[in-house]
């Protein structure tokens, strides 16, 4: 169907409400903006929904929320799973709120029992309902750090983790499957309160996340003889993560605490961001001057639904902004040896991480004698290969996992990344430092000064236009079928091909198999221990690449930095 017949029909569609229908009648005759809102779908993908919020096929609103929801229904029906049912959370953002009460309508008008949270809760307390409720799926209403018109839906299942092969691609076909947007079943809510399918969760699954986040301290001599002496300025970026943040924080006796005021409400709008995400050095002006002038150990920002944090540390005079791989692997490096001290590692320990994260994760995993596994880009990967490892293995013990876009994981307990977690173990992290007469700036240096200097870049390349897609698809095809011998002046000596599941061996023609799903991605193994690896986004006309390079010294890790970014632009440039 065409996008002017999609708008017409939205137009006189009974199951349209009237608002939606005076917000399509205000673009009648504007065919771009026609086109803009109906020409395909907002599709549920692997991860749910995210989009701009309004009226259309397109957009996110009340009818692709519905839809979405019907799906995942009919998949928890067709899986005999309904009597379990499904847990809710929303953040801070602009109709959130609605969002989830709508889904939670739909899965009530199809028998399935809802939990949702009364008030606003981060993304990682939703994975953690999902699994103390015993629940067999839980949706999360959030578009994490995209800009205010953005919103978004993350499905989850049984484990806590989003939704991965085989249940993503079974509810991807059962959202496809539906028809019509009027096919999707609703009820009031008082008829679904009365009916005994409509729960709110109170606060006992607040005080079992809480009390296991306390499970994870590792040095609490160290919290209690430093807790008074730390200087910690937060930001929730406006949205949901003050109140976890300060109650984990006041809980453990940190008394200096400093908010920046501006963005402590939470605010869809974001007004003092024009970018709400804490890998944006932007998003810190707010803080940094708060900082300054109360002379803090340590800044923190939580994205909006406060399942990352980006980290500002005092070094000297002034703070250093850490990448989410330095913020990563500092702490992967804490929590190891903190268990190593305390209960001890094992043959079962594991630390996970992606395939685009640094090779300084490796080394560290390598350091402590710890199996070390790397997925594909995206937590429910992470989460997936830790599912995958309990089936195998129950006695599996889970320590730490990360990924380079500034999210970290600390246990089993909850199967996606967790930035109320991440305050805990930093400030955990700056109180066991300072007893050793030591900043987390010089705990991060004693580190690279053992292992290595690891420098590690992200380069995007836009492609915009209808042409850009193609572009794109010719540039993975050429360096697929014809891979360099040298980047960044290193040898190259593996190549992995995640789309065509392959790898070759540069010096001897063999070739193998990957390990990981499916995916276009290609990855560049080279001398020296570093790396480069290029993928197309799934949500922007952009190629990703991802790189890496080790040295001996601070000094020839830039060096091998500079070279590596110029010839990549290069490359890129090139096509």
């Amino acid at each position: 169907m065409k996008a002017l017949e999609k708008y017409k029909e939205w137009l006189q569609a009974p199951w349209a409400d009237e608002a939606t229908k005076a917000e399509l009648r205000a673009i009648e005759g504007d065919v771009e903006a026609i086109r803009e809102r109906f020409e395909g779908d907002l599709e549920f993908g692997t991860g749910g929904l995210r989009g701009i919020m309004g009226a259309g096929t397109s957009r996110m609103n009340t009818y692709t929320v519905r839809k979405a929801t019907q799906g995942l229904a009919n998949y928890i029906i067709q899986k005999g799973a309904r009597q379990r049912g499904v847990a809710l959370s929303y953040d801070s953002r602009n109709r959130s709120e609605e969002f989830a009460r709508e889904a939670a309508l739909t899965l009530c008008a199809n028998g399935i029992p809802i939990h949702i949270f009364e008030t606003m809760h981060p993304t990682p307390m939703l994975s953690f309902a999902v699994r103390d409720l015993g629940c067999v799926a839980g949706i999360n209403i959030t578009a994490s750090h995209n800009p205010p018109e953005y919103n978004g839906y993350k499905a989850y299942w049984e484990d806590g983790a989003q939704v991965t092969i085989p249940d993503d691609e079974n509810i991807i076909a059962q959202v496809n499957a539906i028809e019509s947007f009027g096919d999707a079943k609703t009820m009031e809510l008082q008829a679904a309160v009365d009916a005994g399918l409509y729960h709110i969760i109170g606060p006992e699954v607040d005080d079992h996340y809480f009390a296991e986040l306390k499970k994870l301290i590792r040095h609490p001599e160290a919290i209690e003889k430093e807790r008074e002496n730390i200087k910690l300025v937060y930001t929730p970026l406006h949205g949901v993560g003050l109140a976890p943040a300060k109650r984990i924080l006041d809980e453990l006796g940190f008394t200096k605490v400093y908010v920046v005021e501006e963005q402590a409400q939470p605010d869809g709008n974001f007004p003092t961001v024009s970018y709400p995400n804490p890998e944006d050095p932007k998003a810190f002006e707010l803080a940094l001057k708060l900082a300054r002038r109360v002379e803090a150990d340590i800044i923190i920002a939580n994205d909006p639904d406060a399942d990352r944090l980006g980290v500002f540390l005092k070094n000297g005079d002034d703070f250093v902004r850490l990448t989410g791989n330095m913020t990563g692997c500092l702490l992967a490096d804490y929590e190891i040896s903190g268990v190593q001290e305390t209960r001890g590692l094992s043959d079962h320990s594991v630390f996970i991480s992606t395939i685009v994260t640094s090779n300084f994760a490796g080394a560290i995993a390598r350091h402590y004698g710890l199996r070390f596994y790397e997925t594909l880009t995206g937590f429910k990967h992470i989460c997936g290969k830790l599912r995958e490892l309990e089936l195998k293995e129950p006695q599996v013990d889970y320590i730490y996992g990360f990924e380079e876009s500034f999210g970290s994981s600390f246990g089993p307990y909850c199967r996606d990344k967790d930035g109320i977690a991440a305050v805990m173990a930093l400030c955990e992290a700056v109180c066991y430092y300072k007893t050793k007469g030591m900043s987390l700036w010089d705990g991060l240096q004693a580190l690279y000064q053992k292992l290595g200097y690891y420098r590690d870049i992200n380069i995007s390349k836009n492609f915009p236009g209808l042409e850009g897609k193609a572009k794109m698809a010719a540039i993975m095809d050429s360096l697929r079928k014809n891979p360099p011998k040298n980047l960044g002046g290193l040898p190259v000596v593996a190549v992995r091909d995640y789309l065509l599941k392959k790898t070759l061996d540069m010096a001897t023609g063999r070739e193998g198999v990957t390990d990981l799903p499916q995916s276009n991605v290609l990855y560049f193994e080279l001398t020296d221990d570093a790396w480069v690896c290029l993928r197309p986004s799934g949500t922007e006309p952009k190629i990703k690449l991802y790189c890496g390079v080790k040295g001996d010294t601070e000094a020839e890790a830039a060096a091998k930095e500079a070279v590596m970014v110029e010839e990549l632009n290069a490359l890129m440039d090139s096509f």
